[in-house]
C-alpha cells in the first residue's frame, strides 16, 4: 500500500511539475499575403526577378540577335488557346514579349490569362516573319479578317522560358 501511495505521489509531482514548467506563449500571428505559385519547367525562385519595366529597358538596349539570361515578372495577357504552348506578357501599355518554352518541354494552362507569372530564361530580339505571325494569330483564335491584315514582318522582343512560376490566386 505504501508503494502505491508513493508511486501516485511521485507521478502527481512529475505531471504537475512538467505542466507548470511549460507555459505556452501564444502570440497571434498576422497572416502575410503571399502569392502561391505553380511551377512549370525548371524549378526557379521568385527572388531577384526584374519588374516588367526593368525588362523593357533591357530589351530596348538590345539589337536583333542579342541574347541575355534573365528572370522577370508580369501578368499573362494572352495564352495559346490550343495547347498553351506560348504566352504574351505585357511590358507596358504598348509593348509585349512573346514567350515560348524551351524544347517545347512544357505548356501553360489554357485558363491562365490575367494571372501573375515569373519567367526565367533567355531574352532576345528577333524579326518574326509574316507566316509565323499569322500562325500565332490563328492559335490565339483571331478571325480570318484579322489574320489577313498581317502583311509585314515584325521586330519582336522574344523570350524562351526554361522555368515559369504561375500565380495561383
Amino acid at each position: 500500500m505504501k508503494t502505491i501511495v508513493k508511486f501516485c505521489a511521485i507521478a502527481l509531482l512529475v505531471f504537475t511539475a512538467c505542466k507548470d514548467g511549460k507555459k505556452e506563449n501564444k502570440e497571434v500571428e498576422t497572416p502575410t499575403q503571399e502569392i502561391a505559385f505553380a511551377t512549370f519547367g525548371d524549378k526557379i525562385s521568385e527572388k531577384d526577378a526584374l519588374t516588367k519595366d526593368q525588362m523593357l529597358a533591357k530589351f530596348e538596349n538590345m539589337n536583333v540577335g542579342d541574347t541575355i539570361d534573365v528572370k522577370f515578372t508580369s501578368e499573362i495577357k494572352e495564352v495559346c488557346s490550343k495547347k498553351g504552348c506560348w504566352m504574351k506578357l505585357p511590358l507596358n501599355e504598348a509593348t509585349e514579349t512573346m514567350v515560348r518554352f524551351k524544347d517545347y518541354g512544357f505548356f501553360m494552362p489554357l485558363d491562365s490569362q490575367g494571372k501573375e507569372v515569373i519567367v526565367a530564361g533567355k531574352a532576345f530580339v528577333k524579326i518574326t516573319p509574316v507566316e509565323e505571325l499569322q500562325h500565332y494569330a490563328e492559335d490565339a483564335g483571331k478571325s480570318k479578317e484579322e489574320i489577313a491584315k498581317i502583311t509585314e514582318p515584325k521586330k519582336e522582343f522574344a523570350f524562351e522560358a526554361n522555368g515559369v512560376l504561375l500565380g495561383t490566386k
